[in-house]
């Protein structure tokens, strides 16, 4: 069978065969260098429960195909997934369609009897259409032939909110128990446990519940791992509109407390998020939902596209270790194929690697330097700084100087000296004066390297 070929006007916008060679080649190594990335996350995350919280606006959005699509790749990796959805949006529109009015008392829905037939017709609709979504099987597409198992049940048990401020809340609903056992027997089984949150009474009543508070006791009882919100901004911001990329608790609290960076969503979610890591979560992420593969980008890449709350910092510095000599060696390859970093073998790195401190980001290396004393002439070296790209902006070199600093200063030495080829200006801002060879200690004088051309700066402790 011939093809035609493409009409002339076509030709105008291709590329010559060897441009289009060459970024094919880059294409390909970009996407293998992704994969062998992500490799260390696939294997910490095995086994491991998720919980993803998300409001009707998702479900009904442009994005929530590709939400499916991301939570049966997920789901293929071996993660297991309890999905908790809302449908505020949808009974805002239910409760219009019937000409009642929604009523609200601390953003809290006050769910009479007439509201409540509204919440069971919306969020029953919103699950199927959710289930729908997460059952898609069709060639060609991301889950083709990766059928996944969606199951659900009485899960929560409900009680009343009551009476607050005297208002009566009728049947909104705060979560009393969650059957943690029953959920784990489903994700054990492979499943994908979805939850709409109504929760039943123990007198067989029915109530509203809040999406996100849903999420946060079931992460909590499951012992999750991770609890994830899909929200209205790309994470917790600070105070110039720029992203947060983690914080601990107590941090996120202030953060609250001063209401800085807090849209509509985050003003609900953070709460949940701060309780979850102080009742035993690892991690909470607050990811945008309106960024298309936001769940793969922040799981899956080292720096993430979201907010996580941790109980505790994520950064961690620490001295290192013979188990660290092949990440250090990962880590300051690259530099040392530029020629930022003079080159050391292995070998030097494992006689040599109690002269290093490290930083690990969510138990991976991200950065290093190493001290190397001159005690007869009371000074000491900074060598092999070093920050993978991801976290250049994050104040690691400056933790890892303080940290050399401070060790120098514990053996007794009075200044602390560095050669560089490409950060003078990172030096002189941290209290380094430049100086010429002839400061060197003379066994480091004596090796100096003359083509390299390093200046040195050094420093008074």
């Amino acid at each position: 069978m011939s093809i035609a070929p493409p009409p002339e006007s076509a030709h105008q916008d291709t590329v010559a065969p060897g441009e289009a060679k060459h970024h094919y080649l880059e294409s390909t190594a970009r996407f293998v260098a992704w994969v062998r990335a992500a490799a260390p996350y696939i294997h910490a995350f095995r086994g491991k429960t998720f919980v993803v919280g998300f409001g009707g606006e998702v479900a009904a959005g442009p994005l929530a195909q590709s939400l499916a699509y991301d939570c049966n790749l997920l789901a293929a990796l071996g993660i297991r997934l309890v999905l908790v959805h809302g449908a505020r949006a949808q009974i805002d529109a239910e409760v219009a369609r019937r000409g009642l009015a929604s009523r609200f008392h601390n953003g809290l829905r006050i769910t009479d009897p007439a509201t409540m037939e509204c919440v069971k017709v919306a969020m029953a609709v919103t699950r199927f259409e959710v289930e729908a979504l997460l059952s898609q099987g069709l060639p060609n597409t991301p889950m083709a032939g990766g059928y996944m198992r969606v199951t659900g049940g009485n899960f929560i048990t409900a009680r009343p909110v009551g009476v607050v401020d005297g208002v009566d809340h009728h049947y909104t609903g705060a979560v009393r128990k969650v059957i943690a056992e029953e959920i784990n027997a489903d994700l054990d089984q492979q499943n994908v446990v979805l939850i709409t949150p109504l929760g039943m009474s123990p007198t067989g009543e029915i109530f509203n519940m809040c999406m996100e508070e849903v999420a946060e006791a079931v992460a909590v009882a499951v012992k999750a791992e991770k609890l994830i919100y899909l929200c209205d901004a790309p994470g917790l911001l600070d105070g110039d509109g720029g992203l947060i990329g983690s914080v601990t608790a107590d941090e996120a609290q202030q953060h609250l407390d001063a209401g800085e960076g807090l849209t509509e969503d985050l003003h609900w979610y953070l709460p949940c998020a701060i309780r979850a890591t102080r009742r035993g979560v690892a991690r909470c992420h607050l990811i945008d939902r309106d960024k298309d593969g936001a769940l793969l980008l922040e799981f899956f890449t080292p720096a993430g596209v979201g907010t996580v709350v941790s109980r505790d910092p994520l950064f961690r510095v620490r001295e290192a270790s013979a188990d660290d000599v092949g990440a250090l060696v990962a880590l300051i390859s690259p530099m040392e194929a530029d020629g930022t970093l003079v080159r050391r073998g292995r070998e030097l790195l494992e006689c040599e690697i109690d002269r290093f401190s490290v930083v690990e980001y969510d138990n991976m290396l991200v950065a290093c330097a190493a001290l190397y004393p001159f005690s007869e002439e009371n000074a000491a070296e900074l060598a092999c700084l070093a920050v993978t790209p991801e976290y250049r902006r994050a104040g690691l070199g400056e933790q890892l100087l303080c940290r050399i600093e401070r060790r120098a200063r514990s053996g007794g030495l009075e200044r602390i000296f560095v050669l560089t080829t490409r950060t003078a200006h990172w030096f002189r801002e941290r209290g380094f004066t430049e100086s010429g060879p002839e400061a060197l200690p003379r066994r480091k004088r004596e090796l100096y390297n003359l083509q390299r051309r390093s200046k040195v700066f050094v420093k008074m402790l």
